[in-house]
């Protein structure tokens, strides 16, 4: 299933990475489930898909205070990339996504703007041999603020030496959606796997 592109001479591409470029955001959830029912935590899939794109210390810090527990924020997340981890030799890329990266690298510049950490987008990419593909990393604890803030579509485009206007997002969240829409930049929505 190749994503149909809107209309436009884009300059550069920008991709989410858990669910837009790997199809990880299963294994996501089993670890998270795992690592936070260690600590008496719980986090429905609605609830965790509805927040895809934020990062794991703002994630932690929200069910700390909607469940009323002190779970270690550190410790927690380092908890849950070690069991994401282990799920590196069932990863996959998304297909629809994959045909684009290969379709148009070396045309136009790519980067990747996730709020997972750089250690666990390095690591995703390095299980696809997908990551001599983005020599722009933007990853939680580079921005300011998380997505929906345009802050950290900005500064991809801002590394890249490309107008926000120039810039096409491939994004599976309503979160990243609202990020690359603020940021001036058109959308390719990559739907969830349930809808692939």
């Amino acid at each position: 299933m190749r994503l149909p592109l809107p209309d436009g001479d884009f300059r550069a591409y920008l991709f989410d990475c858990d669910g837009t470029i790997t199809d990880s955001m299963p294994a996501h959830h089993r670890a998270w489930t795992a690592a936070l029912a260690e600590w008496g935590g719980d986090f429905p899939e609605d609830l965790f898909y509805a927040w895809g794109g934020r990062t794991v210390t703002d994630i932690i810090e929200d069910l700390n205070a909607r469940q009323g527990l002190a779970m270690p924020v550190a410790t927690v997340a380092a908890r849950q990339e070690t069991l994401f981890q282990q799920s590196f030799g069932e990863m996959r890329a998304v297909p629809g996504v994959l045909a684009h990266i290969d379709e148009a690298y070396g045309r136009v510049p790519f980067a990747v703007v996730s709020g997972s950490t750089r250690k666990s987008v390095t690591a995703s990419l390095t299980a696809l041999d997908l990551l001599d593909r983005f020599p722009i990393l933007v990853c939680a604890g580079d921005y300011p603020k998380p997505k929906p803030d345009p802050s950290a579509y900005l500064m991809a485009a801002g590394l890249l030496n490309v107008p926000p206007s120039s810039c096409l997002v491939f994004e599976d969240t309503d979160l990243g959606i609202q990020a690359a829409t603020a940021a001036g930049m058109a959308t390719v929505r990559v739907p969830p796997p349930w809808q692939r």
